[in-house]
């Protein structure tokens, strides 16, 4: 079956509840015969935020690059019901030489839109990351986890219907890594967008989702899904609870059992 990536053509972003993203029967093999994903069944929606574990390797950043049109598929199909799709990489993909400022306009500026609405949405973006004060400061000035501040800010500014998150808060200390956790699901609270989030952590993954989505390993299919039931905005706290605990323990067993 060949494969087929085709984004909905639509004026209006994607009502509640309608998909924005979907694999089905989803396969890659690379030009050298490796076998990279095999049959991935996954389905998120609009204001779902649906997080995937497993172990490396087994093509989760795969599943981002198909989304955004960075790889083809070899199988299956994908569909992408957005118009307007961020993504965060794992590095914040800083242009050293700009400011803040300049960093978040950046895809506005590529897209033509004129400097004063640019500006306007660069400072918006800005605001909802808190980074008030830091907007004529270069890269170099700002420790990590402000510039994947930045890099959230730069996605923001085009106001997407599907956010793409690869593991982008992997390489920070876990404080700052849960405190940016946190502005996530504020975020998302507040904009409900479509977002897929790939992560190595469990706990992250439990606490920023609707649901988490469990990989085997390569050649990559979705093994188990569990839906998470907390409101948002979710309070730090939550982390201490038998409920939360409880979840990703079930998550964990899930990645041990791809491994039994």
């Amino acid at each position: 079956m060949s494969a087929e990536l085709t984004p909905a053509m639509h004026e209006a972003p994607p009502r509640s509840g309608a998909q924005v993203l979907g694999f089905s029967g989803t396969q890659l093999t690379y030009p050298n015969g490796t076998l990279a994903l095999d049959g991935v069944d996954l389905t998120v929606r609009a204001g779902e935020f649906v997080s995937v574990v497993g172990p490396s390797g087994c093509g989760k950043s795969t599943l981002l690059r198909i989304a955004s049109g960075l790889e083809t598929t070899t199988g299956g199909y994908t569909q992408v019901g957005a118009n307007r799709i961020g993504y965060v990489f794992q590095d914040p993909t800083l242009l050293p030489w700009r400011t803040v400022r300049d960093n978040i306009a950046l895809l506005a500026e590529l897209d033509r839109v004129p400097r004063a609405e640019r500006y306007r949405r660069a400072d918006e973006a800005i605001d909802l990351v808190g980074l008030n004060g830091f907007a004529d400061h270069l890269p170099r000035m700002l420790s990590g986890g402000m510039r994947m501040r930045v890099s959230l800010a730069r996605s923001l500014s085009v106001d997407p219907e599907l956010f793409l998150f690869d593991e982008p808060f992997g390489a920070l200390d876990e404080i700052t890594r849960e405190r940016l956790g946190d502005e996530i699901t504020e975020l998302f609270a507040a904009r409900r967008f479509a977002g897929l989030f790939i992560t190595h952590s469990v706990a992250e993954a439990v606490y920023l989702s609707t649901r988490v989505a469990v990989m085997s390993g390569r050649p990559g299919r979705i093994v188990a899904e569990l839906d998470v039931p907390f409101d948002f905005p979710r309070r730090p706290e939550i982390r201490f609870t038998h409920e939360f605990t409880d979840l990703a323990s079930r998550v964990s067993q899930a990645l041990r059992g791809i491994h039994s």
